[in-house]
């Protein structure tokens, strides 16, 4: 290993950004500066290119662009208006009930879309003019909303999951939705504990009590955005289609309820697919400088060097898992999540799978998507702590402090995954797939 090559990656990578380069620049950037002081100018670039080319030549990947679309879909569509509704129904009598609606809705909508992103804007454009009305904080609103956005990451499906597939090497979809149900819906159940303590101390309002008419009603209106989560996870579950399939069908089913909805018309296609190529374009990008950083570091040996550090710091088990989550947290406060995890599972995941360690790569892949989670609503580059703090029109300063007691608990969920893996590889052993 070079040890030059290894101070050029780090030091323009940081750099970068530091001076504002978008983070796709930064990470292309530094590794064709890592290749030049290892190899000839002319060969690094074509080589980088042939690397980042060849990386987005995966099948897997389709499903990502079909996704995005089914989020825009879904956000433009109605079906974030009938979530909201039927969480309502469930859990609005609750004292300070709007912020466990805001809860429940944000997981069922990034179970349905996928995206944390598409989910803080739909349920947070509604959640927070009702709450608002009700007497609610609006900076507590907003974070109640930043907070609860992530756990469509885990909840399926997931296009994060699928990039942890193709950085993993190929591992099964299927079982990495299933492991991401548990963890999903803990992590949900401990933000509501916060916004139960919140809500006590402020005194917050009792929502409107529904009857039952009314309940079963707005079931079944929400029933055929449900439904989709049954056809797609249940589709690749029982191995009817893959991800790549279930995404194409998720984007016909919800083009199809939007009409039916009444909530799109033909016009608005040119616009919502025009918006999902940007997305699709930013993410891809981002897919492809971190495929092509991943090998310079492989030709570098960075992760046989890192795996060889922090096995001779601690033998034990649980130790290595700690340092390993404080070096994912630092990570996602500063790095976005699609190349934290193309270029830190290639470092990681050998030493966890190792005689060593012995985790299940399943369960390191949720450990890790809950670790950039977290980053995704801290500062200073967290994407929902902007996202959020836009729609609710609030300054990211005052959302801070209201967002400290989630951020505990999200570490807290965290750390209860680490070290009970059988809360990730339950369901995935109990459908055969592991």
């Amino acid at each position: 290993m070079d040890l030059l090559s290894i101070l050029i990656l780090v030091f323009s990578f940081f750099i970068l950004l530091a001076i504002g380069v978008p983070i796709a620049y930064s990470i292309g950037i530094s590794a064709i500066l890592t290749m030049m002081a290892s190899i000839l100018p002319m060969p690094a670039f074509t080589t980088l290119a042939q690397r980042m080319a060849t990386g987005l030549q995966s099948f897997p990947l389709l499903a990502i662009p079909f996704f995005i679309l089914a989020g825009q879909l879904m956000n433009r569509g109605g079906i974030a208006n009938r979530l909201i509704e039927f969480a309502k129904t469930l859990v609005g009598r609750l004292p300070g009930g709007l912020a466990f609606v805001n809860i429940m809705a944000n997981m069922l909508f990034g179970a349905i879309s996928g995206s944390a992103a598409a989910s803080a804007s739909a349920i947070g454009s509604i959640m927070t003019k009702k709450m608002e009305d009700e007497g609610y904080d609006k900076n507590f609103t907003a974070a109640i909303n930043i907070a609860s956005a992530t756990t469509g990451l885990t909840i399926p499906p997931s296009n994060i999951l699928i990039v942890y597939s193709l950085a993993s090497g190929g591992l099964s979809v299927a079982a990495l939705f299933l492991a991401g149900y548990i963890p999903g819906i803990l992590t949900g159940l401990f933000l509501m504990g916060v916004a139960a303590a919140v809500a006590y101390r402020k005194n917050y309002p009792v929502g409107e009590k529904t009857s039952l008419k009314e309940g079963v009603l707005k079931f079944l209106d929400a029933i055929p955005s449900l439904l989709l989560l049954v056809i797609v996870i249940g589709g690749i579950t029982s191995g009817f289609f893959t991800a790549t399939e279930a995404s194409a069908v998720a984007v016909l089913y919800t083009l199809i309820l939007s009409f039916i909805y009444g909530e799109i018309r033909i016009k608005d296609l040119p616009r919502i697919v025009l918006g999902s190529v940007q997305t699709t374009s930013i993410v891809l990008l981002l897919v492809a400088t971190s495929i092509g950083l991943s090998w310079v570091m492989s030709y570098e040996n960075i992760p046989q060097e890192v795996s060889n550090t922090l096995l001779g710091l601690s033998s034990n088990k649980f130790v290595i898992l700690l340092i390993i989550n404080l070096i994912l947290l630092v990570v996602g406060t500063f790095m976005d999540m699609t190349p934290a995890v193309l270029i830190f599972t290639p470092i990681f995941l050998p030493i966890v799978t190792g005689p060593e360690i012995g985790l299940d790569p399943i369960h390191f892949g949720i450990v890790m998507i809950l670790n950039l989670c977290v980053g995704l609503i801290t500062p200073p580059v967290g994407s929902l702590l902007f996202i959020g703090c836009s729609v609710a029109d609030v300054g990211i300063e005052k959302v801070i402090k209201p967002l400290i007691p989630m951020f505990i608990v999200m570490v807290i969920v965290l750390l209860i995954i680490t070290y009970f893996p059988d809360l990730s590889l339950w369901l995935p052993r109990a459908f055969g797939k592991l």
